[in-house]
């Protein structure tokens, strides 16, 4: 039987969602054994006071499967 857990992590990145995404999963993948998906469930900017987006980020849950 296969058991799987979920956690949940939050990434940045300078410059795209598609980068923070990327950084994310690498960083849970240096951390959890046998990263199996992730998915992002939100998404934000941090705006500075011109309107200009500084940073991206993304609220991800990462599943891994547990060992025996």
């Amino acid at each position: 039987m296969t058991v799987a857990r979920i956690t949940e992590i939050k990434a940045s990145s300078t410059k795209s969602f598609d980068d923070a995404i990327k950084e994310g999963v690498a960083r849970a993948a240096k951390t959890l054994e046998n990263v199996k998906a992730a998915w992002v469930a939100s998404q934000e900017v941090v705006v500075n006071g011109k309107g200009t987006i500084t940073e991206y980020r993304v609220l991800l849950k990462v599943t891994f499967i547990l060992k025996e």
